[in-house]
Formats: structure tokens, C-alpha cells, sequence
């Protein structure tokens, strides 16, 4: 059972845990993979409206996503939430109670619908799984991310609307 609740500032060693090691790798993310841990902290935390803790029965904090309008203004209806989850965790249902999360809070929230606007072609689970949520690609960058072992490879825009 994964419990999902909103950052405390008591949460950011065991979330940095996760990121550090995700965004160094480089395969998933346009973050530097020698992201400070400041600006880090910055984007994953203090930038979007919203970041939420998924943490197991006894506490222990597996994964983790954010919250943001896509844009400000006129397309602020829609929202953006980027999701990471400790690798020991993966298989376990953290990313889809996460992503369910997501756009429960997002209707809560007033959003209208939810976008991914880089979503690495390569990140097949990923891909998998949002399309199993009702997302769809509706646009492909081609070669829009630098992959350190598969080079240059695309990136998709994936969309869901969460209100008719």
C-alpha cells in the first residue's frame, strides 16, 4: 500500500536520495546529471505549486512527483507534474498510485488536463505506463534529447484531458 502525501521539508534527504542518482544517470531527464543539489531542491521543490511523498507502511519514502500549471496565463488550466521513483521500488505500483494521485489532485486543483512535455522515447516503462492511464502522444521532438548511450533520440509530448 503506498502512501502519498505532501513534501515536508523533513522529506528532502530521502527525495534528494532518489533524484541525485536519477538525474545523474541523464537518460530520463533534461536536467545537468551534475545538478547541484540546491538547484535541484529548487525546481523539484520551491518552483512547482505543489510536490508530494509516496512512502510505504513503515514511512520509508519511495518516490515522488510535483504538481505545476504547464504554463501561466492562458494555459494555466493545464498541468505538468514530473514523477521519480527509487529503482528498489520499481514493479510496485509507487509510479501508477503516483500518476493516479496526480490527477486526482490536478481536478482538485482546477486543472483541466495534464500534459508531459518531454518524455524520452527511450523510457519505455514510463511511456507504457502513462499510455496505460489514458495518456497519448500527441507530438514527437525529434532528437530533442541527448541520450549518454543511445545518442540522440526523441522526445514525446503526451496529454490527457482530465475534465470534459
Amino acid at each position: 500500500m503506498t502512501l502519498i502525501r505532501t513534501f515536508e521539508d523533513s522529506d528532502w534527504p530521502a527525495v534528494w536520495n532518489i533524484l541525485a542518482p536519477i538525474f545523474r544517470a541523464g537518460d530520463t531527464y533534461g536536467f545537468a546529471p551534475d545538478i547541484a543539489e540546491e538547484e535541484a531542491r529548487r525546481a523539484w521543490i520551491e518552483g512547482p505549486d505543489v510536490t508530494f511523498v509516496a512512502e510505504d507502511e513503515a514511512g520509508v519514502i519511495h518516490g515522488s512527483y510535483y504538481l505545476k500549471p504547464n504554463w501561466p496565463g492562458p494555459g494555466s488550466h493545464v498541468c505538468n507534474c514530473g514523477y521519480v521513483v527509487d529503482p528498489v521500488a520499481q514493479g510496485k505500483g509507487v509510479a501508477s498510485s503516483m500518476c493516479q494521485h496526480s490527477q486526482e489532485e490536478g481536478v482538485r486543483r482546477g486543472f483541466r488536463a495534464m500534459q508531459y512535455n518531454f518524455v524520452v522515447s527511450t523510457n519505455e516503462g514510463a511511456i507504457r505506463l502513462w499510455q496505460k492511464l489514458g495518456f497519448e502522444v500527441v507530438g514527437t521532438l525529434p532528437e530533442a534529447f541527448q541520450h549518454p548511450t543511445h545518442g540522440y533520440v526523441d522526445a514525446y509530448v503526451m496529454h490527457k484531458k482530465l475534465v470534459s
